[in-house]
């Protein structure tokens, strides 16, 4: 590594990398691999390992790559042909990124994930053994979403969500997410004078920006909103994360004061923290009283049938659900010990009224986390 002193040392020394990259800074508007910058940014990523850090890429694209070979011009609307895309375009793009990463005698790695993969904790536990295992063998990991059999309704976002729970999956050290754009504005450089935001240290920092919400440009699926909300995961996660062009990867990498740098806004938290807060997809939900809340939020307590006023949703035992207060806030996720079917008879009631059977708490304390929740507004 550099021995200059960085602007941003915790991204310039950070030993193991999570870099994301998006469809439209590998892609032709048309469709197609750009190879010229697909090649651009393993030079960069190959120094990075020369120099003796650990890199996982998170690669959108597929779909992208697929578009030319098939004759398609524009991104599908229909998803059987975008899978049908996703399926040619994988091939040419993990192969492309093996012949350049190979000039760098780098050997990658295929790994191809959809949200059930994180969402269900023994899939997650599984695709942390697997990144791990291949950067202990010396293989970057090339990830991408599993387009040929991902939904629409269970897409991460063009990667950006993906990366994110990638650079916690993967113990990293720091999270870079590129693009065709610069970093984070206060407005649309594209529409007028906008000032580009340095570093967030806060959510509250965000107040001054307007965030549309993911766009489909060209290729690509993601936008800034997206790119936001994984970078607040990740600096919720511990993880240092900074936002800007495919072009500033290596002034990115070095620590130099390029693009938007979202500081470390709390304490790395427990894999299984992490995992219920982050990861899972909420199966349903349970509506709770004031004083419910209160013992949840500032108690730390278990949830009890006495505290609960309503389910909503078709749940497992099990299942993740997100616990709200009266006025629909979310306060809390957890793992629900009963299926949805069997809770209207025990609401509000006192546990020595209830049956044997549904003495218990409906979510444990020890099943739960609550949600500080990074969000745009």
């Amino acid at each position: 590594m550099s021995e200059l002193v960085s602007a941003r040392p915790e991204i310039g020394g950070a030993r193991r990398v999570v870099v994301k990259v998006g469809s439209s800074s590998l892609t032709t508007l048309p469709g197609g691999l750009d190879e010229g910058r697909l090649s651009a940014l393993v030079d960069v990523l190959g120094a990075a390992r020369a120099a003796g850090r650990e890199v996982v890429l998170v690669s959108s694209g597929a779909i992208a790559a697929g578009l030319a070979p098939l004759g398609i011009e524009g991104r599908p609307r229909d998803l059987a042909t975008a899978q049908a895309a996703a399926s040619v375009g994988q091939l040419r793009l993990v192969q492309t990124y093996a012949d350049a990463f190979a000039r760098h005698g780098v050997t990658v790695g295929q790994v191809l994930l959809t949200a059930d993969d994180l969402t269900r904790r023994s899939h997650y536990r599984n695709a942390q053994r697997t990144v791990e295992r291949l950067l202990t063998l010396g293989v970057l990991p090339i990830v991408n979403e599993n387009d040929t059999v991902a939904t629409e309704e269970i897409r991460f976002g063009d990667n950006d969500r993906l990366a994110a729970l990638v650079a916690h999956v993967s113990h990293a050290d720091a999270l870079l997410l590129l693009s065709d754009v610069a970093g984070v504005y206060d407005g649309d450089p594209r529409k007028g004078p906008a000032e580009l935001l340095d570093t967030v240290r806060d959510p509250a920092d965000l107040d001054v920006v307007t965030l549309g919400t993911a766009r489909r440009n060209g290729v690509g699926t993601g936008g800034m909103a997206t790119k936001v909300e994984a970078a607040l995961i990740a600096a919720h996660a511990g993880v240092p994360v900074v936002v800007t062009s495919t072009t500033q990867a290596a002034a990115a990498l070095a620590g130099e004061s390029v693009g938007t740098r979202f500081a470390v806004m709390g304490p790395r938290p427990r894999a299984r923290q992490f995992w219920l807060r982050f990861a899972t997809r909420p199966r349903g939900r349970l509506v709770l009283d004031d004083g419910a809340v209160r013992a949840v939020r500032e108690r730390n307590a278990s949830l009890l049938a006495a505290g609960v006023t309503g389910v909503v949703g078709d749940f497992l035992a099990d299942d993740p659900v997100e616990l709200v207060g009266p006025d629909g806030v979310v306060v809390a996720r957890g793992l629900v010990a009963f299926d949805a079917r069997e809770l209207p008879p025990l609401l509000g009631r006192k546990t020595s009224e209830l049956d044997p059977e549904y003495q218990r708490e409906l979510v444990h304390r020890d099943e739960m986390v609550l949600v500080r929740r990074p969000s745009l507004g």
